[in-house]
């Protein structure tokens, strides 16, 4: 199934006199993993705070599974099933890895059995051997894959992922993505992924979108966006 299960289309931002995104939009189609590249500064994490309400836009909507969530503020966007991580790690340091998956359990509707929800999230994850470790003395990959864990237990249908594989290994962030692959097919689960590490979008992501200077300049399969020019000048640095 690959219906549109998030929709942003026509988002501006301006801060002042700076405009962070002009006409952007994107589009995550459930079943797939979309991507969204560009380089620093571009406004990919600006577009991401305006899909999850953290952004009010000054133009534009935001549909999730064809409703309008324009107005819409952070938490019922959460209970319509929209979740996310952040670029900068924001995990409970002082709670286990398991109570931080388990306070997102807990606050989900979708299920009475919060505890067996959140030990299935962490075994999915592989986080079992470490489910009572205090979050603050894990290793930065690992304290990610509790966030992800966490953003999992809330049963989103659009999952928006920012910078997923940093601090991870390689062979870390290869297990992200196959357990992103997994999850979209069996829970017909939407991703839209801010990622820099290119080999992991590419060999991730069904399509993608490059974001630069606020505004979106290509969309298509890896292979069409590895060979588009405007990308290369401006997001590789090369012209041909």
């Amino acid at each position: 199934m690959t219906d549109d299960a998030l929709v942003a289309e026509d988002i501006d931002v301006r801060f002042g006199g700076l405009q962070a995104l002009t006409s952007a939009a994107v589009t995550a189609r459930s079943g797939e993993i979309t991507g969204l590249i560009g380089p620093n500064g571009a406004g990919k994490t600006t577009l991401f705070n305006v899909i999850t309400g953290h952004q009010v836009p000054n133009a534009g909507d935001v549909r999730l599974a064809g409703r309008s969530i324009r107005g819409y503020g952070v938490h019922r966007r959460a209970q319509l099933g929209l979740s996310r991580t952040f670029q900068k790690l924001e995990a409970f340091n002082s709670l286990s890895a398991r109570d931080n998956v388990l306070v997102a359990a807990e606050m989900t509707s979708h299920t009475r059995k919060p505890g067996q929800l959140t030990d299935s999230i962490l075994a999915r994850v592989g986080l079992t051997d470490v489910a009572e470790i205090t979050v603050g003395t894990l290793p930065t990959g690992t304290a990610r894959l509790v966030e992800l864990a966490r953003a999992l237990a809330t049963k989103p249908r659009v999952l928006l992922l920012d910078e997923a594989s940093s601090g991870l290994t390689e062979e870390e962030t290869a297990s992200v993505g196959d357990l992103l692959k997994q999850l979209v097919v069996e829970d017909d689960l939407a991703v839209l992924l801010v990622e820099h590490d290119m080999g992991f979008v590419m060999n991730t992501c069904s399509h993608i979108h490059v974001l630069d200077f606020g505004q979106i300049i290509a969309v298509g399969t890896p292979e069409e966006i590895q060979n588009d020019k405007a990308v290369r000048g401006a997001y590789l640095g090369v012209e041909s």
